[in-house]
């Protein structure tokens, strides 16, 4: 299945994907419609393994500096240009912002939808 989804990405080369049925395999209920991929789910494989490296190290750069063999700031670079695409902040610069870690704590108590959480961080 893996294997799969990196095929897929290579073969869009970036393009927007649209989704238009899901198939539940426990049950094999299919849904059809038009399904938008989620913010990680668009990133490129390259960048998906990124991503899964740097939660994977709880967000130490110093590990990712090891594992990757880059720099501070190629790694800096890198997680910038992800939130970019990813459509997220810096709390930092913007003090109003509510804290990731506040959003996704109402996210996970139902207090807020994810739309309502991915506002709330841009």
């Amino acid at each position: 299945m893996a294997r799969d989804w990196t095929e897929l990405t290579h073969l869009t080369s970036g393009e927007e994907i649209v989704v238009e049925r899901v198939r539940l395999t426990r049950n094999n209920v299919a849904i059809e419609g038009e399904f938008a991929l989620p913010p990680l789910a668009q990133l490129t494989a390259e960048d998906q393994v990124f991503v899964v490296a740097f939660v994977g190290t709880h967000g130490s750069i110093k590990d990712m500096e090891q594992l990757f063999g880059i720099s501070y700031p190629t790694v800096k670079n890198r997680l910038g240009r992800l939130a970019g695409k990813l459509r997220m902040v810096e709390v930092a610069s913007t003090p109003d912002t509510a804290l990731p870690a506040d959003v996704l704590d109402l996210l996970e108590r139902g207090e807020i939808t994810a739309t309502e959480a991915l506002e709330r961080l841009s």
